[in-house]
């Protein structure tokens, strides 16, 4: 049975790397990208954002297999280039809640009727509470519901039941609908957000994040800000603490926590960023400051834009350093700005993915 340090299978494929060389090698590969992919020298390395190396992972997505040779419900993670679970014990980088209940869930689900029907579950683990949302290809029965329930009070989760979309997501019957938040508490914010909701993994890198932002971009009563990408709001609240006015763009419950946290100075807009949006409202005003955090193929479908905004500064936070490389090439070499500052940011600690972020004036 596989243990903590050969659970490079599944994705952890660092763990035999000393912390410190981890972040080396990552903030290494982001200059040679910038400098092979954009053709740009980063001129100032920011000091890398570091935390803490296990227990840090609050969202994700598990795989569940009930193997009737082995008599047992696997649970954890898929093999690297293959869809076998791999056979594990514990999770050390998820969040001890769930990291140290893997083989408690495999014995739990072992005693559903339906235990060869639950494909997947969604880990979401908030500041308070933690909710695991189980995917059911047929409907649990009455027995079924009763063991999950008990599982649950007995570990303090809060179990759900999923039966198509996201949207289905509901606790099982008579227990409450829980909305998870988290906070940054050097901005005063709190987001509420659901089970399958987009939430950075790690809540400690990503409080010190949103400070380097707030703290680099200096934001005033005069700044007009655009955030592209804003999910949640996740910077988008925190630079309306400091800014005149906010547009955040491509929403998802960021509007119900701008309310939530009572601020009125930020409007938000649905668009797909990988489309033209030039002809849209918010996209003919003029902004001096953007943000940019976009999903991993990058945001330059919507840089060109920038040549009608006209801002002073961009921050860009990016979870793939070869698009965050092209995009910082089309920035300087095409659009005039210079890289001021760009560094790494330890969010997924001992796997091979790596946060970076960017700064660049006019």
């Amino acid at each position: 049975m596989l243990n903590v340090h050969t659970l490079g299978v599944v994705g952890c494929s660092f763990q035999h790397v000393q912390n410190e060389q981890q972040i080396k090698f990552k903030q290494g590969l982001l200059i040679e990208q910038f400098k092979r992919i954009g053709k740009v020298a980063i001129a100032e390395i920011w000091e890398p954002l570091t935390g803490p190396h296990w227990g840090y992972r609050r969202k994700a997505r598990m795989g569940v297999k009930y193997v009737a040779k082995k008599g047992r419900v696997l649970v954890g993670f898929r093999e690297r280039r293959n869809q076998f679970l791999a056979e594990m014990e514990s999770c050390k980088v998820m969040h001890p809640i769930v990291g140290e209940k893997l083989m408690d869930l495999s014995a739990m689900i072992g005693q559903l009727s339906i235990k060869d029907k639950i494909p997947q579950i969604e880990v979401a683990i908030g500041d308070e509470d933690c909710v695991l949302a189980f995917r059911v290809l047929e409907p649990a029965t009455d027995e079924d519901k009763e063991i999950m329930r008990a599982f649950g009070h007995q570990h303090n989760i809060s179990i759900c039941l999923q039966s198509k979309g996201p949207d289905t997501i509901v606790p099982i019957e008579g227990e409450p609908e829980l909305m998870l938040t988290y906070s940054l508490p050097e901005q005063g914010i709190t987001f509420r957000f659901k089970p399958a909701t987009f939430t950075q993994v790690n809540y400690e890198i990503n409080r010190q994040m949103v400070s380097r932002v707030m703290q680099e971009m200096d934001f005033n009563e005069q700044d007009r800000v655009l955030d592209l990408f804003c999910g949640l709001g996740n910077f988008t609240l925190p630079i309306a603490t400091k800014a005149g006015h906010v547009v955040g763009i491509e929403v998802n419950h960021a509007k119900d926590n701008a309310q939530f946290n009572k601020l009125t100075n930020v409007e938000f807009f649905v668009a797909d960023l990988s489309k033209d949006v030039s002809d849209q409202v918010w996209a003919r005003q003029k902004y001096n400051k953007v943000m940019l955090d976009p999903s991993r193929a990058g945001a330059s479908e919507v840089l060109h834009n920038l040549k009608k905004w006209d801002p002073e500064l961009v921050m860009y936070i990016s979870c793939n350093p070869s698009t965050l490389a092209r995009d910082a090439g089309i920035l300087v070499n095409e659009l005039g700005y210079t890289l001021v500052k760009a560094g790494v940011m330890d969010m997924f600690p001992q796997t091979g993915h790596v946060e970076s972020i960017a700064l660049f004036k006019k």
